[in-house]
């Protein structure tokens, strides 16, 4: 090969050889090769956050039935008519939810529409508790029987009696125990009247016509 042919096979032996190098490394590679793994998300990151929100979602499927009555009253009711349906020994010619229902309405004004003015005294609370209208009605039918079941059968012993006000009734709670007497400046009011445990019982014999309030 003449001398000045040289460097011109060399240039073109190396541009074959660049532009085949590509096809070379493509067809020593495995179709089979495995994905690139993928990586969990770190905490802190907007990835984070949606896994975690996919989570929760998945734990609070929503339930497939409604448990809630929707109303207090409502649900109390409710409960009382699956224990009397529950009961074979239920005489249902005495029973009188409406009975129930109307201290239920009771419970409501009293709770929730009474004034009560609590100031202490010697062993315990006073206080006195008014109203208008069917709230006064309330007040003066639930406080004396509550006081009654307080001083006849408290767990602690306590003692309890009401006098007449001409909108409402005075209500007073004492102990001999001064633990007792802290317990019932505590409570207050409110406090006084749900203690006791004797609600739930007292509605179930009301259901039954077993007494009224």
């Amino acid at each position: 090969m003449p001398a000045f042919a040289r460097p011109c096979a060399l240039a073109a032996a190396l541009v074959i050889a660049a532009l085949t190098a590509p096809l070379h490394a493509s067809a020593q590679q495995t179709p089979s090769s495995p994905p690139p793994a993928k990586t969990e998300p770190v905490p802190g990151e907007p990835g984070m956050m949606h896994h975690h929100m996919m989570d929760m979602r998945d734990d609070q499927a929503p339930p497939v039935n409604a448990t809630q009555p929707g109303q207090d009253a409502f649900g109390a009711i409710q409960e009382i008519v699956q224990i009397l349906e529950a009961d074979p020994k239920t005489d249902w010619s005495k029973v009188n939810l409406e009975a129930l229902r109307q201290h239920l309405i009771d419970m409501n004004e009293v709770t929730l529409k009474a004034e009560a003015a609590a100031k202490p005294v010697d062993g315990g609370l006073e206080i006195a508790v008014t109203g208008t209208g069917r709230t006064l009605e309330a007040i003066q039918r639930m406080v004396p029987a509550h006081a009654r079941a307080i001083d006849r059968k408290h767990p602690h012993g306590w003692n309890a009696k009401t006098d007449p006000l001409p909108d409402g009734v005075r209500l007073t709670v004492t102990s001999s125990d001064p633990k007792e007497v802290q317990h019932i400046r505590g409570l207050g009011f409110i406090g006084i009247m749900v203690s006791g445990h004797h609600h739930q019982g007292h509605h179930l014999a009301m259901a039954r016509g077993e007494l009224m309030h």
